[in-house]
C-alpha cells in the first residue's frame, strides 16, 4: 500500500514532534535498579559515619538513590548497574542533583556514598542502611 508524499511527510513530523515532547517525560521513568529490587521492604535504620541516624518506611527501594531529594520528581541516569548495586546520577529542577552509589549486601543490608546539592546546600556522606522492622 503507498501513501500520498505530502502524507507520509506529515506523518513523519508528527512522529518527531512527538518524540522530542515525549522524550523528556520518559527519561523520568528509567528502568528500576535490579539490586534494588532484591532488599526487603518496611522500616530502615540509615546510619552516617558520624554515628547521626535516621529511619524511613522503604516502600519503593529506588527512594535509597535520592535520600536527600526524598519526593521530588528527579531525572536518573544509571551510570553503572549490576546484581550487586547501582551507580546512579540525578538532576532535580531547581532543586539541585545527586549522585549515589549502593552496594547491596544482604536483602537486610545496604551501603550507600551519596554527594550531590541541595537548595543551595551540598551534602555528601556515607551510610550504611539496615532494615529494622516493618513500618
Amino acid at each position: 500500500m503507498s501513501y500520498p508524499r505530502g502524507r507520509l511527510r506529515w506523518g513523519a513530523l508528527g512522529l518527531a514532534g512527538f518524540l522530542a515532547v515525549a522524550a523528556p517525560v520518559f527519561a523520568f521513568a528509567l528502568p528500576d535498579v535490579e539490586a534494588l529490587s532484591k532488599l526487603e521492604r518496611g522500616r530502615w535504620q540509615l546510619r552516617d559515619a558520624a554515628g547521626q541516624s535516621r529511619s524511613i518506611c522503604l516502600g519503593d527501594a529506588n527512594a535509597l538513590i535520592q535520600l536527600e531529594h526524598e519526593g521530588v520528581s528527579c531525572e536518573r541516569e544509571i551510570l553503572a548497574s549490576d546484581k550487586g548495586g547501582a551507580t546512579v546520577q540525578y538532576t532535580c529542577p531547581g532543586r539541585g542533583f545527586g549522585h549515589t552509589s549502593i552496594r547491596i549486601e544482604t536483602p537486610r543490608l545496604a551501603r550507600i556514598d551519596t554527594q550531590g546539592l541541595v537548595d543551595g546546600r551540598p551534602f555528601s556522606y556515607r551510610a550504611e542502611a539496615r532494615k529494622v522492622g516493618s513500618c
